[in-house]
């Protein structure tokens, strides 16, 4: 087998999913309205087919932010924005509705888990240009992506040690989601240009205050200031604290538990070097295919951790997870190039991208395809087909 070993194929068979989800919007508000929808899909759809469903609004939101917003710097028609609301939304119930619709048709299984994350860690990455298109911030939408990406790294990281994936009491899939699709909504009512201007401008109130040392912010920076500080640096701490109580407790190497971190600070690092070095200024020009092109990089990331937690597969570093990084220094010596040769890289930069998105987009396909496979043989689970277990 190419991912899944022997002893992975047993350790499928005895996996059982452990979650613990502590939202209080979740438990009283939104757990009642899944369990309803739930029952408006057919018995014989599989729950993976209602996660790919919920998957392509997100693919739908990207693409209208791309057709009025090529940038992501420039306002798109209102009901764009009103869009965007509407299918977050549906992502979020479709993402939720699925694990219930496995459970109701008695079809959970290790692939399921795999498939459902990894679609989610694909969604960070297109959610993240949806949100750009409303807030109209350009370059920073990579930004954005970067502050979705690591909370969800740490999770996946903090789940493969526990083996229970614990959302606090405000998370990001339950409250997270709901206040970006409600800042969409909100942009409907407002216009994009709301979030790009001066921040004392969109909040009349702080206009009052004097504040002539600080120059004109964009609102949109402020934001993204304030999830860094209260969103992303409190989850990072809550993750590696609860996974070294664990590795306490077994009298493990902390070290190694870092250094599965290490792809993923790689990944952030060598795109963050090739935008700076970039002559064409990619991250400012073609948002949208640096934001995929790492998405799916990332996506791949976190597919094979999954997959060394449902295969119970040794703590410490993976070193096939270091494929994610290959085209990544021909990228730099390209954009290296344009400092020795005029400005004019080695080869065109839009031409990189393209081949980038190919590269990384290729990776994961390959990981998702494979692995589909060597389960259904070792299981007899098929993706697309309910296969209910045995009593």
């Amino acid at each position: 087998m190419g991912y899944i070993g022997a002893h992975g194929v047993e350790t499928l068979k005895r996996y059982r999913y452990s979650g613990q989800d502590h939202s209080v919007v979740a438990k009283y508000v939104l757990q009642p309205f899944w369990s309803r929808c739930v029952t408006l899909f057919p018995l014989w759809m599989p729950p993976n087919m209602i996660t790919l469903t919920g998957f392509m609004f997100l693919v739908v939101s990207a693409l209208l932010g791309y057709i009025y917003s090529p940038h992501l710097d420039t306002a798109p028609p209102r009901w764009v924005h009103l869009a965007h609301g509407l299918l977050l939304f549906l992502y979020q119930t479709f993402d939720a509705v699925d694990g219930k619709q496995a459970r109701r048709t008695s079809s959970s299984s290790p692939l399921g888990e795999l498939f459902d994350h990894g679609c989610d860690a694909l969604a960070c990455a297109f959610e993240a240009l949806a949100l750009g298109s409303t807030l109209m911030c350009g370059r920073f939408t990579f930004c954005f992506w970067v502050i979705a990406a690591v909370p969800f790294y740490l999770a996946t990281w903090e789940h493969f040690f526990t083996n229970t994936l614990i959302l606090p009491l405000i998370n990001g899939p339950t409250e997270g989601l709901m206040l970006i699709y409600l800042s969409h909504s909100f942009t409907f009512l407002t216009g994009a240009e709301w979030w790009a201007q001066d921040f004392r401008k969109s909040i009349p109130l702080l206009s009052w205050v004097p504040l002539p040392f600080i120059p004109d912010i964009p609102l949109y920076i402020i934001v993204m200031i304030l999830m860094i500080l209260f969103a992303v640096i409190p989850t990072i701490g809550s993750n590696v604290s609860n996974v070294q109580k664990v590795v306490e407790a077994r009298k493990g190497s902390m070290v190694l538990a870092l250094a599965m971190l290490l792809p993923f600070i790689a990944l952030l690092t060598g795109v963050a070097v090739w935008s700076y070095l970039s002559p064409s200024d990619i991250m400012r020009n073609q948002p949208h295919l640096l934001v995929i092109g790492t998405g799916f990089a990332f996506g791949y990331l976190v597919g094979r951790m999954i997959l060394a937690h449902l295969c119970d597969e040794p703590k410490g570093l993976k070193t096939g997870m270091c494929m994610s990084l290959v085209f990544l220094p021909f990228a730099i010596a390209n954009a290296l190039t344009a400092k020795i040769n005029a400005g004019i890289p080695l080869v065109d930069e839009l031409l990189v991208l393209f081949l980038y998105c190919a590269y990384t987009v290729g990776l994961y396909l390959h990981l998702a395809v494979s692995v589909v496979h060597e389960i259904k043989d070792a299981l007899g689970i098929y993706c697309f087909r309910i296969t209910r277990k045995e009593a």
